[in-house]
């Protein structure tokens, strides 16, 4: 009987073959993670001409008005958005949750939406609707858009999906039995809501909280929009290295934005974990029934609803109108970028085709990378590291790594001891690689975490029955592995697209005049006045993103049903 037994640490051997992965895949996260932020801290602590100042930075910084008012007005701004957004998404995911409601599904999708928009699209919304020559401006009414109140319309906006997925996950792993007992106990509904919901769903709230503030701390694009005079931490980089290409002072900057992203990062892994555990498997679901107040609760997710679908068509409508507000013929003029740049729809094509390998390398390599850390039982240590360094990227702004890339990456040479080593990673720099590599750092952790989940519902004994019958391990990870994480791996590749495709942090400081890509073009446009053509730009990324979700959707449609049928035998 001991031949069937069949336990990893007997059967199930690590071929050479993924020993060496793993020691690749720790050299290549140590490459693109560690060496670039080491570049970052150091230069933190010298001058512009290369000069040890240890903290003078800082207090530079600090002592300077304008550049800490930068923090407090982006601590403002945070916190606002944070109560604001999580307020309003604590309700809508309350009513799709909890409450017996009419177009759920509706309301699901679009609550997504401004997950497929560049940031700097919720800004221009906001210019026509509330700026000088705005729709409601003309109507008389002003509210002083240019400054914090359109900075935090924006961020609310677009920090809204992020609060409502993490809520409604919290809302929906809640044990029924707990209010068939309250009930029992005779509380109202009342009651039951603050001894019952919230605690059940606090973990879910704290997450959704340092979520948002992150967020809203480290964007760039909403504040470069309608932030005006009104300077944050994002757009005080963007001067402090684009304006007077002082790295120094970008750095310390670029390190003050770390520690909300630290903070939020380490908050979240312990919520994670606590809110886990929280349901048993002799948990109940939420058993909806109808209620009195429905009417309330649909009539507030038809106001998120609509304010979040006229912010897109504004957008839209906004690309097509002539001559905003003199001219409102419909035109598909501003589709014709040549007129604002040189370059023309080549940012929109650039866009696409870096997204997309960015999110072909980066399934790839994310997949086979959890694989080897979840499947493997060699390296122990050299596994555990590179777990860490997996979820690194999540405490990172994408900021924070654009400039760490150009630090690392644009040097020539590295000083060691008194010698000049060569950087032979010095060839990336000003090219697609960097991009692609930055686009795939910065959105790792999530796509990881996905995998990593996946492979654990994978029964380890696959693998062991595989050994015993010598079936090559590369043949067991594509016969087996990969068709039951499928789901998994489409979802990957939809993430690092719909991303790739609308960040803007991570790359404004590594795009080249020959390499520009759609969200920058966005940003150049408006800088340069062309509201209309930024929308238009900003338009085509939606449209893109959403008919890439619609296929996304009707191919994983399909595999589901072939695993439902595969299931049922």
């Amino acid at each position: 009987m001991k031949f069937f037994n069949f336990k990893r640490k007997k059967f199930a051997k690590d071929s050479p073959i993924q020993k060496t992965l793993i020691i690749i895949f720790l050299l290549f996260l140590f490459i693109s993670i560690l060496l670039p932020l080491n570049s970052l801290f150091i230069k933190a602590f010298h001058d512009k001409e290369g000069y040890f100042v240890g903290l003078g930075n800082f207090k530079h910084y600090f002592s300077n008005p304008s550049l800490f008012q930068s923090l407090k007005n982006t601590i403002f701004i945070s916190t606002a958005t944070t109560l604001i957004a999580v307020f309003l998404a604590f309700i809508y995911s309350y009513s799709l949750s909890r409450i017996n409601i009419r177009w759920k599904t509706f309301f699901k999708y679009i609550a997504l939406v401004p997950l497929f928009a560049p940031t700097m699209l919720h800004g221009i919304s906001l210019v026509y609707l509330f700026g000088n020559k705005g729709i409601f401006t003309t109507l008389g009414l002003n509210i002083d858009l240019y400054g914090a109140v359109g900075i935090i319309i924006s961020e609310i906006i677009y920090t809204f999906p992020q609060a409502y997925l993490i809520l409604l996950v919290a809302l929906e792993m809640t044990d029924y039995r707990l209010y068939e007992a309250a009930q029992t106990l005779g509380a109202g509904r009342i009651k039951q809501f603050f001894r019952v919901t919230l605690p059940s769903v606090k973990y879910g709230l704290i997450s959704a909280v340092f979520v948002c503030f992150t967020l809203s701390f480290t964007d760039f694009g909403a504040p470069k929009v309608v932030g005006g005079d009104f300077n944050v931490l994002a757009t005080d980089i963007y001067k402090q290295i684009v304006g007077q290409q002082n790295f120094s002072m970008g750095a310390v900057v670029g390190i003050i934005l770390l520690v909300p992203a630290i903070a939020s990062f380490i908050v979240d892994r312990i919520t994670t974990k606590k809110q886990s555990t929280f349901l048993s498997s002799k948990s109940v679901p939420y058993q909806l029934k109808t209620k009195p107040a429905d009417s309330f609760f649909f009539i507030f997710c038809i106001i998120i609803s609509l304010a979040i679908i006229i912010f897109l068509l504004v957008a839209i409508f906004a690309s097509l109108v002539k001559i905003w507000p003199y001219n409102l013929h419909l035109t598909f003029s501003h589709y014709n970028f040549k007129t604002v740049s040189s370059s023309g729809i080549k940012p929109y094509i650039n866009s696409i085709i870096i997204s997309s390998i960015s999110a072909a390398i980066g399934t790839i390599l994310i997949f086979i990378s959890a694989y080897l850390i979840e499947k493997s039982k060699t390296f122990k240590v050299a596994r555990q590291i590179t777990y860490l360094f997996s979820i690194i990227p999540l405490a990172l702004p994408g900021l924070v790594i654009g400039i760490s890339y150009i630090l690392f990456f644009n040097k020539t040479s590295f000083n060691i001891f008194g010698i000049n080593v060569p950087n032979i990673f010095n060839f990336l720099y000003g090219t697609a690689a960097i991009i692609i590599l930055a686009n795939i750092i910065h959105f790792y952790s999530v796509p990881f975490l996905t995998s990593n989940t996946a492979l654990k519902k994978i029964d380890c004994e696959f693998e062991n029955v595989s050994y015993t019958m010598s079936v090559p391990v590369y043949k067991t990870f594509f016969k087996v592995t990969m068709p039951l994480s499928i789901t998994a791996i489409m979802e990957n590749f939809m993430y690092l697209f719909v991303n790739s495709m609308t960040t803007v942090s991570a790359v404004i400081f590594l795009y080249t005049s020959k390499l520009k890509l759609a969200s920058v073009a966005v940003i150049h446009m408006e800088e340069g006045g062309s509201i209309a053509s930024a929308a238009a730009m900003a338009v085509l990324i939606v449209l893109t993103n959403i008919i890439i979700r619609i296929f996304y959707e009707i191919i994983l449609r399909k595999i589901r049903r072939k695993t439902d049928a595969w299931q049922k035998r």
